[in-house]
């Protein structure tokens, strides 16, 4: 089969074995997939993985390694991207996201989406309602750590959040947030980018003309720079909290200062878990299209990856037949 594959380079394996289905998974002949900024970070060093790449995908069930879930065979899904063992006090919490020996999907020991086959676990499988479109569903797991903001912290109806950063985390979280009800001001560089939130009835703003600090409950930082974590911390009011969703690598020294004055609370935030997101895509809150940059053919892989490294690019999608 063919695939996309990640060894000091991503390249086009054109004979990639078909992967064999373990205990109680299932083998998804695939549809669609797309290119996430964590793809993107492999291709850099992050996790030191080699392999198939992709965790975002959506495609149709052709077999399954367990007798008791034929039922699945023919059903057209998307699968969480974490695997953990089961057995830890964090997969009893249901939080297999977080358990010290998961398998991740094209991150971390399992090979990912970006093939005509990938196999995961049948428990990790969510079917897809007719009435949502594959270029839409391929949006479920970025969707689903979108709305993991809201899992891990409550926001009150009347506190006012910004989201710093237009690139496509920072879109979806946007999006997201305004489509829960929430008073959302979505802060970017490009106006290009802020007019897709725009014309979903999200409030926006250049960051250069955002002068005034310490006027927001709730900031999420989703530009995955030193600059724009500094910018979020000067907009966070006494007492808020400041939600990390991109990882941020810093050489240099920032001035944590303001946390302690300010008694600003610092979350992490990462993974989501999928039927929220499906919800969502089901009742048509978002409209993701807007979103998708371009769509590439297996075939033209490496040519896809290129382009997801332009400014000017959100979604880049890549689908596994030629029509």
């Amino acid at each position: 089969m063919k695939a996309v594959y990640f060894d000091e380079k991503v390249k086009l394996v054109t004979n990639c074995a078909k992967p064999e289905m373990r205990a109680n998974e299932a083998l998804i002949k695939v549809e669609i997939c797309g290119i996430c900024n964590t793809d993107y970070e492999i291709t850099k060093g992050y996790m030191g993985y080699k392999g198939i790449l992709g965790h975002e995908f959506i495609g149709t069930v052709e077999a399954v390694n367990s007798a008791a879930h034929k039922s699945w065979i023919g059903k057209r899904v998307a699968g969480e991207i974490n695997n953990g063992c089961g057995e830890c006090e964090w997969c009893k919490k249901g939080l297999e996201r977080h358990c010290p020996n998961r398998e991740t999907l094209g991150i971390w020991k399992k090979d990912g989406c970006m093939a005509e086959y990938v196999s995961i676990p049948i428990k990790n499988l969510i079917e897809i309602p007719d009435n949502v479109e594959s270029q839409e569903a391929v949006f479920i797991e970025p969707l689903a750590a979108a709305l993991e903001i809201l899992e891990q912290h409550h926001i009150k109806p009347y506190e006012k959040v910004a989201v710093l950063g237009d690139g496509k985390l920072g879109l979806i979280a946007a999006l997201a947030l305004n489509a829960a009800g929430l008073d959302v001001t979505l802060i970017g560089k490009h106006q290009n980018k802020l007019n897709i939130a725009k014309e979903q009835n999200v409030k926006t703003k250049i960051v250069s003309e955002q002068t005034q600090t310490k006027c927001f409950d709730v900031v999420v930082e989703a530009t995955g720079s030193l600059n724009g974590f500094e910018t979020s911390v000067s907009l966070v009011k006494p007492r808020g909290t400041l939600v990390l969703k991109s990882t941020i690598a810093a050489s240099g020294e920032f001035n944590l200062a303001p946390v302690v004055v300010d008694e600003i609370t610092i979350l992490g935030s990462r993974c989501g878990q999928f039927k929220p997101a499906l919800r969502f895509l089901e009742q048509k809150k978002i409209n993701f299209k807007p979103m998708i940059s371009a769509i590439y053919n297996i075939d033209n892989a490496v040519e896809a990856f290129e382009r997801n490294k332009a400014k000017d690019t959100l979604k880049i999608l890549i689908k596994m037949d030629k029509e």
